[in-house]
């Protein structure tokens, strides 16, 4: 039973993992998804339209 609570404690013993680098990484990736967003945002939205309007016209 003390070999089996063993293997236990080193399975679950230290991992608990980098939280700041998953910050650091979820806050990188909403501020590439803005600055993109940002960039792209009008031109996506005239793609959008012109389909809408290639539609509505038929």
């Amino acid at each position: 039973m003390t070999t089996l609570r063993r293997r236990f404690q080193d399975w679950s013993g230290d991992e608990r993992g980098d939280v700041p680098g998953w910050v650091l990484i979820t806050l990188m990736t909403a501020g590439l998804v803005i600055i993109i967003w940002g960039l792209a945002g009008p031109a996506l939205s005239g793609v959008f339209q012109q389909a809408i309007d290639r539609v509505s016209g038929i």
